[in-house]
């Protein structure tokens, strides 16, 4: 039943077999859609120069030509079998005078951890095959209602890269390893590997991931993207499978800041499922209407320098005096020193991964039901789910003893005092300041199944994820060759004024450079000295 459902969902995006098509030798119609915006794919229809039938369709066609086959980026799992008879509704809607909004007939890719009603949903996990609900989680609801195509779904790291501390980002047993378009034997970072890839290669405008810690922004900087992990409680996550329902949360990803904000203002909306969505109908709005360039003008900007490798530092210095040169006030600030944040976020974790996805997985019907069982799966298919690494933190998670347990309650607690009131909001208050800035991460490392992820220099995601306020990484353009971001990180509910500090920065620079599907980096980089 699994490997058949499976097998169903990839036929879809399969090419046909011999097809091996390089990047300059793709037809003219299919490279066309190369860095297209929302607006470009709007306005082509709107002038009869394209339906969105037709954009669907050569979409559809990019990822046959550069998913799997050119590069084999493998960032789409499956294409939805209805996603023409979805953009030929819409062009009957537009025909008809009645057309929902920007996202209407335009292609959306959803991360594979996100219920789609057409597709099965399995977080790239081979436990998950057969996990077909046949319904839509809230939020893709939503992006249908406003008339957005579901294209299909990406790949991701496998269980949203919580299985093992060794993982390796963007590889899952359903999906394969992920690339980065920037050169191909770098990661993609996890665990939104997949729609980071597939959006820095046109294979639709924007894309849904979701964050934890640093699932929508790692992704979103080292594919060259722009990505926002709002503020927790502004996007449903029913049938979104879980690992925290303290942290998680889906996010748009795009190439430019104008797309996301399109994208997210779609998203928002209470759900009554989702108690942490009560207030969210009250920010409803369009966040790409108030986006200016003169956006940064007088605001009042913190900064940190964290250890980094000197090419980095080198950009990020060149990213102030460009946050300047736009009218920003900058002020250096202190990251304080908050000891043991790392060792509560893991608790909350590792206890809310047990409960939360047990309570998920009983709302499917997939054979398994609780951790447990996941873990026994994983190991009667060792040699397809463990050939790299293994599930260590899912047998840690195992050992918990609950959400009404008092070292949970005390790490959930103090996480949540340290990031926000002892960490963003403190640093925000004493450089009097409205938003923080920072690289987002380092640079692409290599993707090494031996060893797992190799992360090198700065990491901005665990202060906004743990708080649970937004985060938003704008390309700083590229260093050595490889994507690098910038950070723009509020207090609660400062979504709005992040994208448009971050749309003002990004209109100044034009800082992102489009990938070429380098075999590797265009230099040897040698070993990276931290400063």
């Amino acid at each position: 039943m699994r490997i058949g459902l499976l097998a169903m969902a990839l036929t879809a995006s399969a090419p046909a077999a011999g097809q091996d098509i390089a990047i300059g030798e793709l037809p003219s119609s299919v490279a066309a859609f190369q860095e297209k915006s929302i607006d470009e794919l709007q306005a082509m229809i709107a002038t009869d120069a394209q339906t969105s039938a037709g954009i669907t369709e050569l979409y559809i066609e990019r990822i046959k030509m550069l998913d799997r086959n050119g590069p084999t980026l493998r960032s789409v799992i499956a294409v939805s079998p209805d996603a023409l008879d979805q953009a030929r509704a819409s062009d009957a809607r537009r025909k008809a005078g009645r057309l929902k909004g920007p996202l209407d007939g335009v292609p959306v890719l959803i991360k594979d951890n996100i219920e789609t009603r057409e597709l099965p949903t399995t977080a790239g996990s081979l436990a998950l095959a057969d996990n077909w609900p046949k319904r839509d989680a809230p939020v893709v609801a939503q992006l249908r209602g406003a008339g957005a195509v579901i294209l299909g779904k990406t790949n991701l790291s496998e269980w949203a890269n919580i299985r093992s501390d060794n993982s390796m980002s963007g590889w899952s047993a359903v999906g394969g390893l992920v690339k980065n378009p920037y050169a191909l034997d770098r990661t993609a970072c996890g665990s939104s590997s997949g729609s980071g890839a597939a959006v820095a290669a046109s294979l639709a405008a924007v894309a849904v991931g979701t964050e934890t810690d640093g699932s929508v922004v790692c992704p979103a900087a080292m594919n060259g993207l722009v990505g926002l992990k709002p503020t927790l409680g502004l996007v449903s996550r029913t049938y979104v499978v879980p690992i925290s329902h303290s942290q998680d949360t889906p996010g748009p990803m795009g190439r430019s800041v104008r797309d996301v904000a399109i994208l997210f203002s779609a998203m928002i909306g209470s759900d009554p499922k989702d108690a942490a969505t009560k207030s969210a109908d009250k920010y409803r709005r369009d966040y790409a209407a108030g986006l200016s360039v003169d956006g940064l003008k007088g605001m009042r900007i913190g900064w940190w320098k964290p250890e980094m490798a000197s090419d980095l530092a080198a950009r990020f210095d060149r990213a102030l005096d460009e946050l300047r040169a736009a009218g920003a006030v900058l002020v250096e600030v202190k990251q304080p020193e908050l000891k043991g944040l790392g060792d509560a976020e893991g608790e909350v974790l590792y206890t809310e991964l047990k409960d939360d996805l047990a309570t998920y997985l009983a709302t499917t019907r997939a054979k398994v039901r609780n951790l447990a069982d996941v873990i026994a799966f994983n190991e009667a298919n060792k040699a397809l789910e463990m050939p790299f690494f293994g599930q260590e933190s899912f047998e840690r998670a195992q050992k918990t003893r609950g959400t009404r347990d008092a070292e949970y309650l005390g790490a959930r607690a103090k996480s949540q005092r340290l990031a926000g009131p002892e960490g963003i909001d403190a640093m925000l208050k004493a450089g009097d300041v409205r938003l923080l800035v920072t690289p987002t991460y380092g640079t692409p490392w290599l993707s090494d199944p031996a060893h797992g992820d190799q992360f090198v220099g700065p990491s901005a995601s665990q202060l906004p994820a743990v708080s649970g306020y937004p985060h938003l990484t704008v390309p700083m353009g590229l260093v050595d060759g490889l994507p690098a971001g910038l950070s723009f990180i509020g207090t609660a509910y400062a979504d709005g004024l992040l994208l448009q500090a971050g749309y003002a920065y990004e209109q100044a620079t034009r800082a992102r450079v489009a990938p070429r599907y380098l075999p590797s980096a265009p230099a040897d980089l040698g070993p990276r000295k931290l400063r």
